[in-house]
């Protein structure tokens, strides 16, 4: 197929199957915002809901521009907090401009479309009858790449994609990629809370089943393993910046700085200092344009879950990893470390 807004032609490379009808049915019955069912790509079976299989050539075809810079990560492991720093940084810290309008819309989500399932967007516009934000569901049912490709701008742009399924047009052209690893016990207790939180996702099952979901590569994004080594095998590539996030929260100045080079944005100290107070946990959480009062405000954050900016803390996993969970969790990490030199810094 034709690539958006370019003559180039790009063949989607990896093979889509429909997971097992058996699984399908204890998943949907699970996670209540897929309606259709789910997906697994390639040999890796990276896993997504039903609308993956529509857009997928889109995604892979998707022109990037050297200006772009892409924020990719494994669900809950910063990319929130990377984002607003490189939006900020990039716009010479106008926190005014920053407040006045949602991340969401500043800093698009390249694939949040394909989790819109066309009847919970129904679902969305029958709850909400005001125009204007019946006009804020179709904008957020609408491909990224479409809205990114008309845009005349410099653009940021959000992924959970792994590196393989990112366009590879961001390497041919030397975008800039930042990824951000995290521990496992803090992104599947984060990760477990924003699939309760968002009715798109809609998940209603206890904490140790998803962790089982988890484990077995069944949420989504996954396998989270290959997400993380494709990320640190890459980052020796001159525009891929890597970062852990329990070295962001150990050092965030020190980490401000970094990106800003990455960037070619020079800051003064003062610079360094303002930005840090504006990227704390407390800023975030009284932050409207940070903590998704746009999602609230629709619906599609679910009201009685835990709200968009939780922690922020490192190894706070806290009660819903039993000791039997932790066990799992540090038998499937030493299983999954044995082939790379990833190691997590030690905190």
């Amino acid at each position: 197929m034709q690539s958006n807004g370019s003559t180039t032609t790009r063949k989607f490379p990896f093979k889509i199957r429909m997971v097992p009808d058996e699984l399908n049915a204890r998943l949907l019955n699970d996670f209540h915002g897929e309606k259709t069912g789910f997906v697994q790509v390639g040999d890796d079976k990276w896993f997504f809901p039903s609308k993956y299989l529509k857009a997928a050539e889109h995604f892979y075809a998707f022109e990037a521009r050297p200006s772009d810079v892409w924020v990719a990560t494994y669900p809950r492991s910063g990319t929130t907090w990377t984002q607003e720093m490189v939006w900020m940084l990039c716009n010479k810290l106008d926190a005014v401009a920053a407040r006045s309008e949602p991340l969401t819309k500043r800093f698009p989500f390249f694939e949040f479309h394909i989790y819109m399932h066309d009847l919970m967007k129904q679902q969305f516009l029958s709850e909400n009858p005001d125009p204007a934000d019946q006009q804020f569901i179709e904008a957020a049912s609408t491909p990224a790449y479409e809205v990114l490709s008309a845009m005349s701008t410099r653009r940021f742009i959000k992924t959970h994609f792994p590196i393989s399924l990112l366009p590879p047009s961001i390497f041919e052209t030397g975008a800039k990629v930042i990824y951000i690893a995290r521990n496992p016990a803090d992104v599947v207790v984060s990760y477990y809370h924003l699939n309760k939180l968002y009715r798109t996702q809609g998940y209603t099952g206890d904490f140790a089943t998803f962790y089982d979901y988890f484990e077995n590569n069944l949420t989504a994004w996954s396998p989270y393993w290959t997400h993380l080594k494709q990320g640190w095998n890459a980052r020796h590539l001159p525009n891929v910046l890597f970062m852990f996030y329990e070295n962001m929260k150990a050092d965030l100045p020190g980490t401000v700085r970094k990106v800003a080079q990455f960037l070619d944005t020079p800051l003064s100290d003062a610079d360094v200092a303002s930005l840090t107070e504006h990227l704390s946990v407390e800023s975030f959480k009284k932050n409207p344009s940070l903590n998704g009062q746009e999602l609230i405000k629709v619906g599609i954050l679910n009201p009685s879950a835990q709200g968009f900016i939780r922690k922020g803390q490192v190894n706070a996993s806290g009660e819903e990893l039993t000791d039997e969970i932790r066990e799992r969790l540090r038998k499937w990490t030493e299983r999954n470390l044995e082939d790379t030199d990833l190691r997590f810094p030690v905190t």
